[in-house]
């Protein structure tokens, strides 16, 4: 069997850490360099300051990072032709633009989240929103850790752009009704979050109607889904043509 051999973008923190051990756990890929600005080695495979310094010709990189290392990411990989799979969230529209963009060149499989139950609630509340929109009203609340820094958290935009699509994109979303004293309108779609402790990520996409309640839910209880979604990923990207890929073209070939 030939190993898919990856490089990890952001390798030093704890997603790359989580990465570099879903990897290990495989026997069809391979780390085979890091980058990130703390180099202390483990795992096996070196890890280096910058993309420029990187040796090795991995088949596809995986990058949970920071937004600011798009650019050098983004060169990197269009000048030596290598996917890029993108779990790094709190991207600006123009960096979105970029990644767009990047994908006229090189497979890029870019998702707010990779883990396979999130993107199972995503189609669940598309049909849902099939079935119910215009009579219930809909709101999302997610819940994460004490560091997170964003707000609402990606997964949370990506449910809900899933969801007005489903309506037409005729809705709007509100994230906070404090300063807004009047009754809810029928074209909302509600987003609220909330910070605390060391929840890792859970996402609740409610139905209300008349005298009934709906509630889809899921609960991540590691990062570990996180960093298995994205080797799964990067395996399958490994071989794709250039284009823009996300969790539904696999969930298509499962």
């Amino acid at each position: 069997m030939e190993q898919t051999k990856i490089l990890i973008s952001g390798a030093s923190g704890k997603m790359g850490h989580a990465v570099a051990a879903a990897i290990a756990g495989r026997e069809d890929c391979i780390a085979c360099a890091g980058v990130d600005l703390r180099t202390e080695q483990y795992g096996g495979f070196p890890i280096y300051e910058s993309f420029a310094a990187v040796n090795e010709k991995p088949d596809v990189v995986i990058d949970f990072s920071n937004p600011a290392a798009l650019d050098s990411l983004l060169e990197y990989c269009l000048t030596n032709g290598i996917p890029a799979v993108l779990a790094t969230t709190g991207y600006s529209e123009e960096q979105t633009a970029k990644i767009r963009k990047a994908a006229e060149s090189i497979p890029v499989f870019f998702s707010f989240n990779m883990s396979l139950g999130i993107n199972l609630l995503v189609q669940l509340a598309k049909k849902a929103t099939a079935i119910l929109g215009g009579q219930f009203d809909i709101e999302i609340v997610e819940k994460h850790h004490n560091q997170k820094l964003d707000a609402p958290s990606g997964t949370a935009i990506m449910l809900a752009d899933a969801i007005n699509e489903s309506l037409g994109g005729e809705y709007h979303y509100v994230y906070d009704r404090h300063s807004k004293r009047a009754k809810r309108e029928k074209t909302e779609i509600g987003m609220h979050s909330i910070r605390g402790g060391t929840i890792v990520g859970e996402h609740d996409v409610i139905f209300a109607g008349h005298d009934e309640v709906i509630t889809l839910s899921h609960s991540a209880a590691s990062k570990e889904v996180f960093a298995v979604g994205a080797v799964n990923a990067a395996v399958f990207l490994a071989d794709q043509k250039p284009g823009m890929y996300d969790m539904s073209a696999m969930m298509d070939l499962a």
